[in-house]
């Protein structure tokens, strides 16, 4: 069973049935029994990084406990962004610090249409290193991106990059947590197929 964490903020709807699809049986929640339960923990997020962090509240400690304990946890979008250290999203705030890094902003470069801030739409990774969740994807696969900010992280934690004004973490990961930048919900088959990794990784 996986628990997709209601925190008042994503598609929390459509992670589920992405994830359902993939295999999983899923259940949304925002108890903390529920994900000491769970065999996975899917952490999804649209938004802005404070709000994301105060919403989170009294889960961050449990979310953070169980990671470290060795559960599967898997950041997508603003939930990648929560598992670093700090963001400088509307100041200065501290995240989960599971992944040591910071969340920073897109600098626009003239006026190209190409650099227009957010980030938004079908764009291609490079694959870093060989990673579970990753299994089954070709390098230069195209995944769905929405996002202004983005996380810089030390080279032994990016498992896959993406360029867009300059390069940046497309996939990051740490023993059992993993984040993506892009939606893997609204990624298609090559999406489907990293959720499909995720919950095989749950079953073990």
């Amino acid at each position: 069973m996986l628990v997709v964490v209601d925190y008042g903020l994503g598609n929390l709807r459509s992670v589920k049935k992405a994830l359902e699809k993939a295999g999983a049986e899923v259940v949304i929640s925002s108890e903390p029994s529920m994900l000491e339960m769970a065999d996975g923990i899917v952490l999804p997020g649209v938004g802005a990084f404070r709000d994301g962090m105060e919403n989170l509240s009294e889960l961050s400690e449990c979310i953070k406990r169980e990671a470290e304990h060795g559960k599967p946890l898997l950041g997508i979008c603003l939930g990648m962004q929560m598992l670093l250290t700090e963001s400088e999203e509307g100041g200065v705030y501290e995240g989960l610090d599971i992944i040591p890094g910071k969340v920073v902003r897109f600098e626009s470069k003239g006026n190209n249409r190409d650099n227009k801030i957010p980030h938004m739409g079908w764009n291609s990774i490079k694959i870093k290193e060989n990673h579970w969740i990753l299994d089954g994807v070709e390098d230069n696969s195209y995944f769905y991106f929405v996002h202004s900010y983005y996380a810089r992280v030390a080279s032994s934690y990016e498992v896959a990059s993406c360029t867009y004004i300059t390069d940046f973490s497309a996939v990051i990961a740490t023993k059992n947590v993993v984040g993506t930048q892009f939606h893997p919900e609204k990624s298609g088959d090559t999406g489907l197929r990293i959720l499909h990794n995720f919950v095989r990784e749950c079953r073990r």
